[in-house]
């Protein structure tokens, strides 16, 4: 017996899935703080060591923040000063809790370039305050993601560039060899958090460079071998 809804239950929200059909269904988006060192330092913090040493933060932005390549997304609300931060995805078709990091690679279905777009003033504002910063990350409209290449099409990137520009001017640039903690070590430590599931994704930091967006900026970014991500900021 199927159940019953006081009112029609919102479509799962999905991500593109390069030459293929059909669509990725999103379960939830995790985030990891300051994975790059130059990015840690450009936020006025010293860079963790990572591996075995302390671990890293995550914070969550909620599954219909996607926001599909191409798309004009509105300035949003409460902010002045909206920043861009380019970064690989992970999309996951398995899942777990504890996994090793050994086996973490095992549950990816393939990658994505994404854009973590932040309300910095709410972030500083909140940290300085000691209050939680959901509300800097977890807007509407701050995840934009491309199409995922599928691990059988690209393998496991861990090296390439990653790189954003804001119309036409480059602003941030990095590698992915430059990742204080991997793909499988995220995969790891966020699993012994929380169990995850297939439709996780996993947005996995970004370079130094960020930087603040205004109206009518056309935003581009892109990881090498993975793909590309583009969204314009309405007026």
């Amino acid at each position: 017996m199927s159940a019953a809804f006081i009112f029609p239950p919102p479509l799962s929200p999905s991500v593109a899935i390069a030459h293929d059909a059909r669509r990725f269904p999103v379960r939830r988006i995790f985030c990891i703080a300051l994975n790059y060192a130059a990015h840690a330092r450009e936020m006025g913090k010293e860079p963790a060591k990572g591996g075995g040493g302390e671990p890293p933060v995550f914070f969550a932005k909620p599954a219909d923040a996607v926001v599909e390549s191409g798309a004009t997304i509105p300035y949003p609300s409460l902010t002045n000063d909206l920043h861009h931060e380019i970064e690989l995805v992970v999309a996951l078709s398995r899942g777990g809790a504890d996994i090793p990091a050994g086996q973490a690679l095992d549950c990816v279905f393939g990658y994505a370039a994404g854009i973590d777009l932040t309300r910095r003033d709410l972030q500083t504002a909140a940290r300085n305050a000691g209050r939680p910063w959901d509300m800097s990350k977890g807007f509407d409209h701050s995840a934009p993601i491309g199409a995922i290449r599928p691990v059988a099409e690209i393998g496991h990137p861990a090296c390439g560039g990653i790189s954003l520009s804001v119309n036409g001017v480059l602003r941030q640039t990095g590698d992915l060899s430059d990742l204080i903690w991997s793909v499988p070590e995220i995969i790891a430590a966020l699993s012994r958090n929380v169990a995850l599931a297939p439709g996780d994704l996993i947005f996995t930091g970004t370079p130094s460079g960020v930087g603040p967006l205004l109206p009518g900026d056309l935003v581009e970014g892109e990881v090498e071998r993975v793909g590309s991500v583009t969204v314009s900021i309405g007026k």
